[in-house]
């Protein structure tokens, strides 16, 4: 009988041994930065060779994230139900990744919910308020898919209406706030925007947005897909009521990981499922979740942590800047993002000739190159954006560029 004892007791101890290891150490971390160097070296599951810009739509997890969540995995399917169920090791990690999560985007643990994405976190509020015919949203015209989605959904089911007032890539919090307070109407109970624009990488005046809705008794929601990992994000700053992110792109997370928070003087009016047996993260209201992923999820936030979000901005930023110069100096190209300022952030874009499709383009890039970059989507402009991350450096930009000028020769 003391074999099972001892392998539930391993099975424990390696299970939150693996969430409880640091991935970097802090000075460790901003010295790799500081010096320009990737603070991945060795550790990408990378493609030799690949020069990856496209951190925007899924970033790289490390071999140590990686490394954690199949622990994780294994300690989980060792003995499944003890791991999982009631206190078990596997959820017992699980609350200790989400106390951590809390304190790296500025919340409490019970005001934080995990997902499997942005656009799913996005879903839930929108699926977790109670709609009347004549609600409406007001939202940008710059808003991911993912983002709207929701809005789209209730809009459809019970007659709400979805107002968009347009921004660019140059426009002013004040100009954006303007434009946001004429649209307004007595009916608008939700302000929905995103804290980075996915496009050209605009940096939305998202605390501001938020007063102007707590002003006027509506609910402002942040969809954080572009900014987790990139910029230091702080939701009780920014005073939203609902604040949505992914761990898979920016964070260099697992695939198919996400946050939510809703602040506790908005949890009576967004009521998602999930909290339908209480605040703690429990099997009953949200079925069986991936808690491997959770373990990786914990892992990249450590990792974040360590490096300092100060210094992984100054990171980005920097390596931001030679892009946009970069593209700004191809005559063939037009920036489509914010100049070198405070609007910008790391995802920048720029319009192709009309007779050169951007999938081609990227297509070109990707096959001939080895340069991974997004197309825009078409029914924003004909147009690629790049988005270099602390695993990038300068070499990876100047070959982008390099191979962009080659194929608009």
């Amino acid at each position: 009988m003391a074999e099972p004892a001892t392998t539930e007791l391993t099975n424990r101890r390696g299970f939150l041994g693996a969430m409880g290891a640091t991935a970097f150490a802090t000075a460790a971390g901003q010295d790799v930065i500081a010096a320009g160097r990737p603070v991945m070296p060795g550790e990408s599951f990378l493609e030799p060779g690949l020069v990856y810009l496209n951190t925007g739509s899924l970033g790289p997890a490390s071999r140590a994230v990686l490394h954690r969540t199949v622990e994780a995995w294994q300690a989980l399917e060792a003995n499944p139900v003890f791991q999982s169920y009631a206190n078990g090791p596997a959820h017992q990690a699980a609350d200790a990744v989400r106390e951590r999560a809390a304190a790296f985007v500025g919340c409490a643990a019970d005001e934080l919910l995990f997902t499997r994405s942005t656009t799913e976190a996005m879903n839930t509020i929108a699926l977790g308020l109670t709609w009347q015919p004549g609600d409406r949203v007001l939202t940008t015209d710059q808003e991911h898919e993912g983002g709207e989605v929701g809005w789209k959904h209730v809009a459809r089911r019970h007659g709400v209406a979805i107002d968009r007032v347009p921004v660019g890539p140059l426009d002013a919090p004040g100009a954006i706030l303007d434009r946001l307070t004429t649209a307004w109407t007595a009916n608008t109970r939700v302000v929905s925007v995103s804290h980075l624009i996915t496009t050209t990488g605009l940096r939305m005046p998202v605390a501001e947005i938020a007063a102007l809705a707590r002003a006027r008794n509506a609910l402002c929601v942040v969809d954080g897909a572009q900014a987790l990992g990139h910029v230091q994000v702080d939701v009780r700053a920014i005073g939203c009521h609902a604040y949505a992110a992914s761990g898979h792109k920016w964070l260099l997370g697992p695939k198919g990981t996400g946050l939510l928070y809703v602040s506790k003087d908005a949890e009576d009016r967004i009521q998602p499922i999930q909290r339908e047996e209480g605040r703690r993260f429990v099997v009953g209201s949200t079925g069986m979740g991936s808690l491997p992923l959770i373990a990786g999820l914990g892992a990249a936030i450590e990792a974040m942590q360590a490096r300092g979000m100060d210094a992984v901005e100054r990171r980005i930023m920097a390596l931001r800047e030679r892009v946009y110069r970069g593209l700004e100096a191809l005559p063939a190209l037009a920036p489509a993002s914010p100049p070198p300022g405070p609007l910008g952030s790391g995802l920048v874009a720029a319009r192709v000739p009309p007779g050169i499709p951007s999938d081609v383009l990227r297509d070109r890039l990707r096959e001939k190159h080895r340069v991974m970059v997004k197309m825009v989507e078409k029914r924003w402009f004909n147009g690629i954006r790049l988005s270099a991350h602390v695993f990038n450096t300068e070499a990876d930009v100047d070959k982008a560029l390099e191979a962009l000028r080659i194929e608009l020769a």
